[in-house]
C-alpha cells in the first residue's frame, strides 16, 4: 500500500528543539520514573571491554566477581568494563523510501525521529557520546560525528528532519549502511541499528561482523498493514522502493490469508538471520507507545544476558 506523506514534508514540522522539548517532556520524564535512572540493562552488554578491578558493592552484577583476586584481597572484587565508564554510541539509520510507510501521524521515519531522539539524550546525559551515519536512497547520505551534550542531539535530529524524504526507484541494500558502520567505526563502541529491514538479501554478513567488533542492539520498525490486509474492497497497491503499483481485491479471503503467510515468512526468514549474527532484535510498532516500548527492550535485554 501506499505510504502517508512524511510529517516531515509538512511546512509546519516541529524544529529540532520542539522535538528535544516534547521527548523530554513526554517521554524521558516517565521513563526515569518507571526506570529509576537505571538504564544499563538497555545500553551495557557483558561484551565490552574489561578496563580495571575495584572492590564489590552491594547491587554489582555478582558474574562480575573476580574469584582469583577475591581470594587473595580476602575481599570481593569485581571486575570493571567500558560500560561502567564513559561508552561512544553510533547510530545506524535507515531512512530508505520504506520507512516512510504508516500512519499521516506517525509513519515509521517519525518513529525513528523519536526513538533516536530518546536515546541519543539518555546516553548524553551520561556524558556519553553519540554520532550516526544516516543511510538514504541506496547509499551514505551523511555521517553526523560522535560528540557530547544536549546540542549533539539536536544536531541529530536536524540531520534527520534533512533526509526524511527519500527518492523513489531504487530497492534498499542494508549493506551499504551496515558495511559503512564497519569501515568507519575503528574503535569498539554500541551500535544502534533502526530499520524495517526491508532489503535486498546480503546484509548478513555485515551485521555479523558488527556484531563481532562492537555492542550490538537491533531495532525493526514496522507496521501492523505491513503484515495484515484490512478488507476494503478493490485498492491500488504501491510498492514505495520502486514506485510500481498494481490493483489488488482485498475482500478476498484467499488474498488477505496469502498476504499474511508471506509476511509471516519474511518475519521468520529474518530472525533467523538476526539469531545466526548473535543480534538483540526488538520490535517496535509505529502504533506501540514509546515508553512502554523502552521499558520493553530493557527488560528483554536483561532476561537475554542472564
Amino acid at each position: 500500500m501506499s505510504a502517508s506523506a512524511p510529517a516531515s514534508a509538512n511546512s509546519s514540522a516541529p524544529t529540532p528543539e520542539r522535538i528535544l522539548r516534547r521527548i523530554e517532556w513526554r517521554v524521558i520524564r516517565r521513563l526515569d520514573g518507571l526506570m529509576q535512572g537505571d538504564y544499563r540493562t538497555l545500553f551495557y552488554g557483558d561484551g565490552l571491554d574489561f578496563t580495571d578491578l575495584r572492590e564489590y558493592q552491594p547491587g554489582d552484577d555478582i558474574r562480575h566477581i573476580d574469584w582469583n583476586v577475591t581470594a587473595r584481597m580476602d575481599s570481593p572484587y569485581v571486575r570493571q568494563y567500558v560500560e561502567d565508564r564513559e561508552i561512544t554510541a553510533w547510530f545506524l539509520l535507515d531512512l530508505s523510501p520504506s520507512m516512510t510507510f504508516g500512519p499521516a501521524e506517525r509513519p515509521k521515519e517519525s518513529v525513528l525521529i523519536d526513538l533516536v531522539t530518546t536515546l541519543a539524550r539518555l546516553l548524553t546525559r551520561g556524558g556519553n557520546r553519540v554520532g550516526a551515519i544516516l543511510y538514504n536512497n541506496n547509499r551514505i547520505a551523511r555521517i553526523v560525528p560522535a560528540g557530547v551534550g544536549r546540542n549533539q542531539v539536536m544536531r541529530l535530529v536536524h540531520e534527520l528532519l534533512r533526509l526524511t524524504d527519500a527518492p523513489t526507484g531504487v530497492t534498499t541494500d542494508l549493506n551499504v549502511l551496515l558495511s559503512a558502520g564497519l569501515n568507519t567505526l575503528q574503535r569498539r563502541s554500541l551500535v544502534i541499528v533502526i530499520s524495517d529491514f526491508i532489503s535486498e538479501p546480503g546484509w548478513q554478513r555485515a551485521l555479523s561482523l558488527l556484531n563481532r567488533r562492537h555492542e550490538l542492539i537491533g531495532i525493526r520498525l514496522w507496521d501492523p498493514r505491513e503484515v495484515e490486509l484490512p478488507d476494503a474492497g478493490l485498492i491500488v497497491v504501491e510498492d514505495i522502493e520502486t514506485g510500481e503499483q498494481l490493483f489488488v481485491e482485498t475482500s478476498s479471503p484467499e488474498f488477505r490469508r496469502r498476504f499474511v503467510e508471506a509476511a509471516e515468512r519474511r518475519e521468520a526468514a529474518l530472525k533467523q538471520d538476526l539469531s545466526r549474527a548473535g543480534t538483540d532484535l526488538f520490535q517496535v510498532s509505529t502504533e506501540e507507545d514509546l515508553v512502554g516500548a523502552i521499558v520493553r527492550m530493557a527488560a528483554l535485554r536483561k532476561k537475554r544476558r542472564r
